[in-house]
């Protein structure tokens, strides 16, 4: 099954937020051991190089970048995804583009935190 994770989520493990990581990594671990399909956005790997190599440096980054290529398919931002959020009801943005690209991909699920902002969307 595949299951797109929102940015949230692998921050979440990347930055040991100590609330969230045991939740996160439980469910990253899933991806791991294939069983499910993982895929990010396009647009969460570029957050994440952004903010990995603000906080530690850019051969870290790209480190980390390569760990998630293995594991995690990545779902196109494309024409369609952009047009799709852009006309849509989502307030932010970001959100929209994480929807719209699981949905593009053929996700059957979200994984996120953020739970307000997808509540009127058909992904579970």
């Amino acid at each position: 099954m595949r299951i797109l994770f929102d940015t949230n989520v692998i921050l979440d493990v990347l930055l040991d937020r100590k609330e969230f990581v045991e939740h996160s990594a439980r469910i990253m671990g899933m991806v791991e051991r294939k069983a499910i399909d993982g895929y990010l956005s396009a647009t969460t790997i570029t957050t994440l190089d952004y903010l990995i190599s603000k906080t530690r440096n850019r051969k870290q980054a790209r480190s980390e970048i390569r760990k998630f290529l293995t594991l995690f398919n990545i779902a196109e931002v494309n024409s369609r995804v952009v047009s799709l959020s852009v006309n849509s009801d989502f307030v932010d943005f970001e959100d929209a583009i994480q929807y719209y690209s699981a949905e593009c991909c053929g996700a059957k699920g979200l994984v996120t935190r953020n739970t307000r902002d997808y509540k009127n969307t058909m992904l579970p």
